[in-house]
């Protein structure tokens, strides 16, 4: 069944709690930008031709967010869940490669070199976001998110410029700067 009728009221509850909780609270707010900003991935997932030649495997770097992204809105939702400190270290890995391949960027760039591009950066401004309102909800809840998700939350708006930066110099694209 692919509804329950229990929210009907406004109301819904975190795993493995039988309490009732206003569904404007921020541990929901934060549980549904996670959810976003995954779904989000899946549309770059599906634009992204994975069998083109690059020189990372950008599909699998995907994925690996979006199972990371299912991992921390089980913690939040009070599972025994939690990031490991050396998915920080891929991540961090694979944006100091990417940074060695392309120019690093000395200013803000402008979204849309390409499509995908443009949607890796909707999805960087979406983590900024989300991690935001994961920090807000984290301050309200009894069990607290590992230090490392919290971490993870942080760079993974790094990895995603990075992949933004990387996908328009793939594509041959010059990003261009604002004007001020």
């Amino acid at each position: 069944m692919l509804y329950t009728r229990k929210g009907d009221d406004g109301t819904s509850s975190l795993y493995k709690s039988k309490d009732r909780i206003t569904k404007n609270h921020p541990v929901f707010e934060a549980l549904g930008g996670l959810d976003e900003l995954n779904s989000l991935l899946g549309v770059c997932f599906a634009k992204y031709q994975c069998e083109k030649p690059v020189l990372f495997n950008v599909c699998k770097i995907i994925r690996t967010i979006q199972h990371n992204l299912f991992i921390i809105q089980a913690g939040l939702a009070g599972a025994e869940k939690s990031i490991p400190k050396s998915r920080i270290e891929e991540m961090e890995y694979i944006i100091g490669e990417i940074e060695s391949y392309i120019e690093k960027p000395n200013s803000f760039v402008i979204a849309g070199a390409t499509e995908l591009s443009a949607l890796f950066d909707y999805a960087r401004a979406l983590s900024r976001r989300t991690e935001r309102s994961v920090i807000s909800a984290n301050l309200r809840l009894d069990k607290q998110l590992s230090p490392e998700t919290l971490s993870y939350l942080n760079r993974l708006s790094s990895l995603l410029y990075a992949l933004a930066r990387y996908e328009a110099f793939l594509s041959h694209k010059k990003e261009e700067v604002p004007v001020y």
